[in-house]
């Protein structure tokens, strides 16, 4: 799951950053780190965490070669 698929997933759902952090139940920090906003990276599992919350919203991700 690249920055670009999370944040076109929330654009999708309609979210803004912080209704994506509330659904996921991280910091709005943390999606920003996510997106790409900023030097710092999320953590792995911030990033599992956020794929939960944008796949329990109805969102399929599909791998590159998929």
């Amino acid at each position: 799951m690249s920055k670009k698929q999370i944040q076109a997933a929330r654009v999708l759902l309609g979210w803004s950053q912080s209704e994506l952090a509330e659904a996921a139940g991280v910091s709005v920090p943390t999606v920003k780190r996510a997106e790409g906003s900023g030097q710092t990276q999320a953590s792995h599992s911030s990033l599992d965490t956020i794929r939960s919350a944008l796949e329990a919203a109805g969102i399929q991700f599909i791998e590159e070669n998929g």
